[in-house]
C-alpha cells in the first residue's frame, strides 16, 4: 500500500486542478441483465435509462418515501445489459434495494464485484495531456460541476489500472480533496438514508434526475421539491476553515457545526490543512439559514475553529 506524504497530496491536488493527473480508487459494480432489465431499472432509477444521451449517467435510487437508498452511476451496454457502480461498501445495500421490488420480472441482478475506477481530471483552460482512446472500458461522465475529466471503470484490480491514467498517478486523498472542493456529495457521507435528493445540490439533481420520464419509486418527493424551486431543509455546503489547524490536521466527520449558539449540522467529509494556501475544507449538510458567506464554528475536539461557507470551486 502506497504511503503518500503531505507534500505529495498537496501537489496531487494542484495537478488535478492544473495540467492534469489521475487517481485510482475502488468501486462496487452490480450487473442487471435480461429482457426486462431496462424496463425494471426505468421504474426504479431517477435517471431515464432508456433515453440516456451517453453510455453512462448518474442516478438516484430511492426509498418509497423519496429518501436516498443509493447514488450511483448507471452504464448502459444494451437495452438488456446494465452495470451499476457505487461507492465501496454499498454494493450489498444496492443489491438488497434492487431485489426488493424484483417481482415477475425477467432480469438477473448479479452479486457486487470490486472494479477499479480511474479518475482523470484537469483544468478545462489547460490543454489536456494524453488521450481518451481507451477501448473496451466503461466511461463515466460528467464528473463534477464544471469539472473537466473522465472516469474509466475497469473490471481489474487497482494495480492493473495505472496504464489508463492520462498523466501522473496521484493520491486518492488528493482526489478526495478535489471532490470536497467542488462540492460533489458522497454516498455514506453527505448522502444517507435520511437525505432527500435535493439536498445534494443543483448539479447532482441535473445530472441524476429526469423530470420527463414516467413514474419511478420515490418520484413524488423529488417532483414536489423541484416545483418549490429546490428549497430544501439541509443543503450540502462547502466550508473553508480560517486557519486553526496544523498541516496535516483538520476537522473530523461528526464534528459539530454551529452558527452562534445554534447547532446547524455536523461534518460529513473533511480535507486537512495542507499549508497556508490550502486550508482545511469541510463538506456538510447544514441548515438552510446558513447562507454563502456566513461564518460558522466547528468544534474539533471541543475547541471551536471558525470557517466560512463558500461556493464550491467550479471548473478547476
Amino acid at each position: 500500500m502506497t504511503v503518500w506524504t503531505i507534500d505529495e497530496i498537496r501537489d496531487g491536488f494542484d495537478a488535478l486542478n492544473g495540467t492534469g493527473a489521475g487517481a485510482i480508487v475502488g468501486r462496487e459494480v452490480i450487473s442487471v441483465q435480461g429482457p426486462d432489465a431496462g424496463r425494471y431499472l426505468q421504474g426504479q432509477l431517477s435517471q431515464d435509462v432508456m433515453a440516456m444521451s451517453g453510455p453512462s449517467a448518474w442516478s438516484f435510487i430511492l426509498q418509497p418515501n423519496g429518501k436516498v437508498s443509493a447514488w450511483l452511476r448507471v452504464h448502459r451496454l444494451a437495452d438488456d445489459d446494465f452495470r451499476l457502480e457505487v461507492e465501496p461498501g454499498f454494493g450489498e445495500v444496492l443489491l438488497a434495494r434492487l431485489r426488493r421490488f424484483l417481482l415477475r420480472t425477467d432480469a438477473t441482478i448479479g452479486e457486487p464485484q470490486t472494479w477499479a475506477l480511474v479518475c482523470n481530471r484537469w483544468d478545462p483552460l489547460t490543454p489536456k495531456f494524453g488521450t481518451d482512446d481507451h477501448p473496451g472500458v466503461l466511461r463515466g461522465s460528467p464528473v463534477g460541476p464544471g469539472v473537466a475529466g473522465s472516469d474509466i471503470l475497469l473490471a481489474v484490480g487497482e494495480g492493473a489500472a495505472a496504464k489508463y491514467v492520462d498523466n501522473a498517478v496521484v493520491s486518492p486523498a488528493s482526489l478526495e480533496r478535489h471532490r470536497i472542493a467542488h462540492g460533489v456529495p458522497s454516498l455514506g457521507a453527505e448522502l444517507t438514508d435520511e437525505t432527500i435528493p435535493g439536498e445534494a445540490g443543483a448539479w447532482a439533481i441535473e445530472a441524476s434526475v429526469s423530470f420527463t420520464k414516467g413514474c419511478y419509486t420515490g418520484q413524488e418527493l423529488v417532483a414536489r421539491i423541484d416545483s418549490r424551486g429546490g428549497n430544501v431543509p439541509r443543503p450540502v455546503r462547502l466550508i473553508e476553515m480560517n486557519g486553526g489547524y496544523d498541516v496535516g490536521n483538520g476537522p473530523s466527520p461528526g464534528d459539530e457545526i454551529r452558527q452562534g449558539d445554534t447547532v446547524i449540522g455536523s461534518v460529513t467529509s473533511a480535507a486537512p490543512c495542507l499549508g497556508d494556501s490550502h486550508p482545511a475544507l469541510v463538506l456538510a449538510p447544514v441548515a438552510r439559514s446558513a447562507e454563502i458567506g456566513s461564518t460558522v464554528l466547528i468544534l474539533s475536539g471541543g475547541t471551536p475553529v471558525s470557517g466560512v461557507i463558500v461556493d464550491p470551486q467550479v471548473g478547476h
